[in-house]
């Protein structure tokens, strides 16, 4: 069976330990984030998480996409899994533990079944079944929507958003920059069905950002998890397409740590 190669880069990124479980690559994503108070995000996270701030606040991101070039190590493509749009909320944290940056998603909606089940069953992420329609408008003009299944309330999320092509600051993300904080996450956080601490390491190059336009419609995401939305526009990023390599999810212990090496994971 052909394995995916993982090519050298300039950027020194750390590489998990182990083998990695997946590749997929993530297409025409919107990134909308919303400053919120840092105790009204806490007050929503596990303990052993603490929210990650920047310029003052917590923040929350809602991201759709979706999902191609799936590809699970040592099975054979499954044809359930060729493409689907995915959406999640997420924010940004660093858990108790390591201290390791990550992000932690409150839901992840899907129209996938087979993806809802297996995510729920291997790396405990809160997935909802959801019916889901992404159509493109233009090369990089979408619509989006989302309508969450088996609810007890309507949970809706309906955008058009459209890239605005990169600018310096996009493509100079820098340390210190919202942009740095939103995308240079390295793991994603869970808690298993025994309450214990989790994590599923990613690995992938820098994001290739660019400016957004977007009109969200409805977004009822943030109240779903009892969170009220500022009254202003949202930090808009859009990003074309993105390999990304997922680890096993792993406990999460004090001896935890990245080998640092210089990779850029792209499947070829």
């Amino acid at each position: 069976m052909r394995e995916y190669l993982v090519r050298t880069s300039h950027k020194p990124r750390p590489l998990p330990a182990g083998r990695w479980a997946m590749t997929q690559r993530w297409n025409d994503l919107l990134f909308a984030h919303w400053p919120i108070a840092t105790p009204l995000m806490q007050a929503l996270l596990p303990d052993w998480l603490e929210a990650d701030t920047i310029q003052g606040s917590a923040w929350l991101g809602a991201v759709p996409f979706w999902l191609d070039r799936i590809k699970i190590r040592g099975v054979p493509t499954i044809p359930g899994l060729r493409s689907f749009p995915d959406l999640n909320l997420r924010t940004y944290v660093r858990d108790r533990i390591t201290g390791t940056a990550g992000f932690y998603c409150f839901s992840v909606d899907s129209s996938n079944l087979l993806t809802v089940a297996a995510a729920h069953l291997v790396y405990h992420l809160p997935y909802w079944l959801a019916e889901m329609h992404l159509e493109p408008r233009s090369e990089r003009e979408f619509a989006f929507y989302s309508r969450r299944r088996f609810s007890r309330t309507p949970v809706i999320f309906n955008a058009r958003y459209r890239g605005l092509g990169p600018t310096r600051q996009t493509a100079e993300i820098r340390p210190g920059s919202l942009e740095y904080f939103f995308t240079e996450r390295t793991c994603v956080f869970s808690t298993n069905h025994a309450g214990e601490p989790i994590r599923a390491n990613l690995h992938h190059v820098s994001w290739p950002l660019e400016d957004a336009e977007a009109e969200i419609e409805r977004n009822d995401l943030a109240a779903a998890v009892g969170l009220e939305l500022p009254d202003r526009e949202p930090v808009l990023h859009y990003s074309r397409r993105l390999a990304v390599y997922v680890w096993p999810a792993e406990l999460l212990r004090s001896a935890l740590a990245a080998r640092p090496v210089t990779v850029a994971a792209t499947p070829t």
